[in-house]
Parts: structure tokens; C-alpha cells; sequence
């Protein structure tokens, strides 16, 4: 990635190459250990990403999950995911043995996520892990330990404190802490440090972990050509250690309870609108400290990234203001967002902002007019594109390069159930596009082509797309509660001839990546 002068306006920004890359959240790889993780199987899918000619991979949010399973509503806005962990990395450290592993993890399913009987049993597995690093087993990584947490105490401390006392506290939402703990008094929280203090460094320890097996496959990744690109929630839970810790920067009340929370309005889909329950920010607080917290969480974000997609940008500009007490979003309004300042600052301080931005919805000028003075590419999805309008912005022909271009994403239906549920004039208006028939549609390959061949300059398949997998496969259906985020990759289905087949389009669409060769050997 390069810096280069906008076109549009001089600023910073990064040099899309025609590109294209797969979408998989790294809890569908293959395992045996009850969940995708960071171990050999991520390594084996960037080798398979490297010998289809593939140099993206999109990996969606990466962080600490609660309620719901879902990454978008993380305890923390700047940590990692602990079930991620590599349990194959823990042993080969040797903080754990194969029958301890195999004995609490063995029997959990290989083909989807059971969070319910996953979480508790890893978590005490890495428990286990944590008391044997402590005995001093393994030297160097206690000096790797104590190095970490050195550099990443300005929000590491506070989360970790933060998990300690939600679970001293029988695991509730910080709110319904005891009062003391719930407004950071200093003298509870400085007996909380003391009482719970193993607890508080085995959250380190998960944090540490983490952090330096991601590091490595994010090396591995990017020694092969591929990029890794992000995302970053606009909103942070309410139940977080962001709030918790930061609560002078939310629209909340003396008890911490949102006053105000985010939204979308009314549209054709929904009669009363979508009430997410996100806490607000208080921008003219963030604005009068320099943005300091989000310069501080999009650094983070980008030593975990090469590029970062920005979900509901559109919030930057203008967003949807929903009073705490409205069972739904009709009530609410919209608020002027930090616009462009936020992103000056931010490329100030950070250089380059290799940024996508998550512009599906209402997109109004004020929104097109802030990701255009930063040069941000945007998002098209050919699922959006059908019906009898001829200038529907998500058609391949009404492309202007500086976008990315996505079958489905992870809140779509997979392409294969998604054809199989249009209406009948819908469902030919596809056909007359591809130029196929009911015979000869291969629907998710087809749409795939178009943005393959497309002059978006990334292109983006979900890899239940590229496996032409039906609605089973759908990683996640907004507003279900259960049953999401679960669905897994069978290992023996990233085979060479689909490597092959996949790369020969790539090459085709001029998409394969000068230098890119097949790798010699797997992890």
C-alpha cells in the first residue's frame, strides 16, 4: 500500500491494486477443537488463499464475545478473542499436553460452534494452561508476558480488571455491578486489584496470547501477498469495558445506563426501524481530547490489519439518535456525526487511513461527500443489484473502480439460498443479467465472475460462496437471537482443484497479484 494525493481532496489515502480475496472469520476454519482457531489450519487456509491466487482475506471482527456469540458486540473494542486461541500453539509451548486437550475438547462437534459447551470448556482448559505459565515453565514466553503487557497497559489493564470483576460479579452487564465497582471508586477498585488478582493477570495472559499468535499468522499471511483486512464496529457494546472505563465519552447516566442509543430509522424493510441499543458517543468530548480514544483503538486496529473496513459509516456523517426509553427506533432523530475532523485528526496522527467504508443503507450526499474528501473505497453487493431498475448502483455497469465488490456479506443469506428465495421476476431478471438459464446457472460462481470481472478493484467471496453452499452455510441472520456465527468449513472441501479452478479466474479478470506463486509447503 502507497500514500497518494486524493484526486478529490490532498489527502492521505492508499493505493487499491485490482485484487481479490475470500470473506471467512477465522471460527469456520477447520479444528479439532470445538472452534476455527489461530493454529495450523489458518496457516493451511492462507496457503490455499495463495495457491487460488488470492490476496485478501477478509476476517471480519476479531474481538471478545458475550451474549449473543457475536463479534460486533465485544467486551472490548481493542482486545482479542480468547477462543480463538490456538490450542496446538499452548502445547507445542508446552503449557498443555494432547490427552488434556483431546479430554476437554475431543468430543465437541467438528462441523458447526456449540458455544454453549465450548466456552466453559476452554476457558478452564486455558486455565489450566495459564497455572503451569506461571510456574515458570517456559521462561522466554514469561519475558514475551511481562513485554506485552508493558506495552499495551493503556487499555489492556482496564479490560482485564474489567473481565475480573464481571466474573467475580456472577458474569452480569457492569451496570448491575455492586455500586462501588460499577462507578470505579478508587478504593474498590484497588481491593479488586488485590483480591482478584490472578483472575486479572489470566486475562493478560488470554490478551497475550492471543496477540502474539495472531501477530505471527498475520506475518505468515502477509509474507505470502496476502493483506488481511479488518473491521471496525462504529459502536461499542454498552456492556464493555470501553463504557465502563470511559463513560465521560457516552451519552449515559449517573448509573451508567445509555440515555440514547443507536439506530437506523424506518425504511421499506422494517415499519418501526432497527434499535441496536449501542451507547453514543458524546462527540464534543471526544473532539475537545484530541479524539484521543479513537486514535488510540484505529492504531490498534491497524496493527491488527493491513486494511480495515468501517461498518455504518454513514454514522460518521449523520446518525440515528433513539431515546433509551423507545422500545424501538421511531422515535428517534438525526444527529450531526465528528465528519471530517475525526478523519483529519486521524490521518494526522496516523498517516495513511487504508480504510473501506461500509457505505449500504441510506447514503446521503453529506455521507458520498465524506468518504469521497478521503478517497475511501466503498461497498457494492451483487445480491443488492436486481430487479427492473437499470441504473441500480449495485450493478456491475454502474461501477466506478474505487470500490469493493462483494457477493453476499456475512449478514446475507449465502448466494445459493439467496436465489433459491427470490420472486419469479426478480429471480429473471438474474438470469437475463447473466445471460443464463435454469439449466445453466451456476448462480454463486456467476455472481462471483461479475465481481471478479467487475472494474471494482477488490472483489470479495464469502467462502460459502465459493464452496456453492445453501442457506446452512449462512454465517449470521440479524435480529435471530441463537444460532449464529456457528457454521464451520470441512478441511478436505480447500482442495487443489478448487485452488486451481479459483486461481484460473483470477489470472482471467486480471485480479492474480505479480509475484504471486503457490506455496511450497504447508504448515
Amino acid at each position: 500500500m502507497n500514500t497518494t494525493s486524493s484526486a478529490h481532496a490532498q489527502t492521505k489515502t492508499f493505493d487499491l491494486q485490482r485484487a481479490s480475496g475470500i470473506l471467512l472469520h477465522p471460527s469456520s476454519l477447520p479444528s479439532p477443537w470445538g472452534i476455527g482457531d489461530l493454529g495450523p489450519m489458518a496457516y493451511r487456509f492462507v496457503d490455499f488463499l495463495v495457491a487460488a491466487g488470492q490476496s485478501l482475506w477478509q476476517v471480519l471482527p476479531l474481538g471478545p464475545t458475550g451474549y449473543g456469540d457475536s463479534p460486533y458486540q465485544c467486551f472490548s473494542a481493542f482486545a482479542g478473542n480468547p477462543l480463538l486461541i490456538s490450542i496446538d500453539d499452548i502445547i507445542e509451548q508446552g503449557l498443555l499436553t494432547v490427552e488434556e486437550a483431546r479430554s476437554a475438547l475431543g468430543n465437541l462437534p467438528t462441523d458447526h460452534v456449540d458455544y454453549g459447551a465450548l466456552i466453559p470448556a476452554k476457558y478452564a482448559l486455558l486455565w489450566r494452561s495459564f497455572e503451569r505459565f506461571q510456574s515458570g515453565c517456559n521462561s522466554r514466553l514469561q519475558k514475551d508476558y511481562y513485554q506485552f503487557c508493558e506495552d499495551n497497559s493503556e487499555w489492556l489493564t482496564d479490560y482485564a480488571m474489567f473481565m475480573a470483576i464481571k466474573e467475580s460479579q456472577g458474569g452480569g452487564s457492569w451496570h448491575n455491578w455492586r455500586p462501588d465497582l460499577r462507578d470505579r471508586r478508587p478504593t474498590a477498585l484497588e481491593l479488586a486489584c488485590q483480591e482478584l488478582a490472578a483472575t486479572i493477570d489470566y486475562h493478560r495472559y488470554l490478551q497475550f496470547l492471543f496477540f502474539r499468535q495472531w501477530q505471527a499468522l498475520k506475518a505468515y499471511a502477509n509474507h505470502h501477498g496476502v493483506l488481511i483486512i479488518g473491521d471496525a464496529p462504529i459502536f461499542v457494546a454498552d456492556d464493555s469495558a470501553d463504557v465502563w472505563a470511559n463513560r465521560d465519552l457516552f451519552f449515559v447516566d449517573e448509573q451508567g445506563m445509555p440515555t440514547v442509543v443507536a439506530g437506523v430509522p424506518p425504511d421499506y424493510f422494517s415499519a418501526t426501524g432497527q434499535r441496536w441499543g449501542n451507547p453514543l458517543y458524546r462527540w464534543d468530548r471526544m473532539a475537545a481530547t484530541g479524539y484521543r480514544w479513537w486514535v488510540a483503538r484505529m492504531r490498534q486496529s491497524l496493527t491488527l490489519y493491513d486494511v480495515l473496513r468501517l461498518d455504518h459509516f454513514r454514522g460518521f456523517a449523520a446518525y440515528w439518535e433513539v431515546p433509551a426509553s423507545s422500545p424501538t427506533a421511531v422515535e428517534g432523530r438525526w444527529v450531526p456525526g465528528p465528519g471530517a475532523d475525526l478523519f483529519r485528526v486521524l490521518q494526522a496522527e496516523l498517516g495513511a487511513l487504508p480504510i473501506i467504508a461500509e457505505d449500504l443503507g441510506l447514503i446521503t450526499p453529506d455521507v458520498e461527500a465524506l468518504r469521497l474528501t478521503f478517497n475511501l473505497p466503498g461497498m457494492k453487493v451483487l445480491q443488492f443489484a436486481f430487479g427492473d431498475d437499470p441504473t441500480n448502483p449495485y450493478l456491475p455497469h454502474n461501477y466506478t473502480p474505487n470500490y469493493v465488490v462483494y457477493t453476499g456479506t456475512h449478514d446475507n443469506d449465502t448466494t445459493v439460498g439467496w436465489f433459491t428465495t427470490l420472486d419469479p421476476d426478480t429471480r429473471a431478471a438474474v438470469l437475463r443479467y447473466l445471460g443464463r438459464d435454469e439449466q445453466t446457472v451456476d448462480i454463486a460462481w456467476d455472481l462471483m465472475r461479475l465481481g471478479l470481472m467487475s472494474v471494482a478493484q477488490y472483489a470479495i467471496t464469502p467462502l460459502q460462496d465459493v464452496l456453492r453452499l445453501g442457506t446452512e452455510a449462512r454465517m449470521n441472520t440479524p435480529g435471530r437471537l441463537g444460532g449464529n456465527w456457528a457454521w464451520r468449513c470441512p478441511a478436505e472441501v480447500l482442495s487443489t482443484e478448487l485452488a486451481d479452478t479459483l486461481r484460473q479466474l483470477t489470472f482471467i479478470y486480471g485480479r492474480l497479484q505479480p509475484g504471486n506463486t503457490r506455496p511450497s509447503s504447508t504448515r
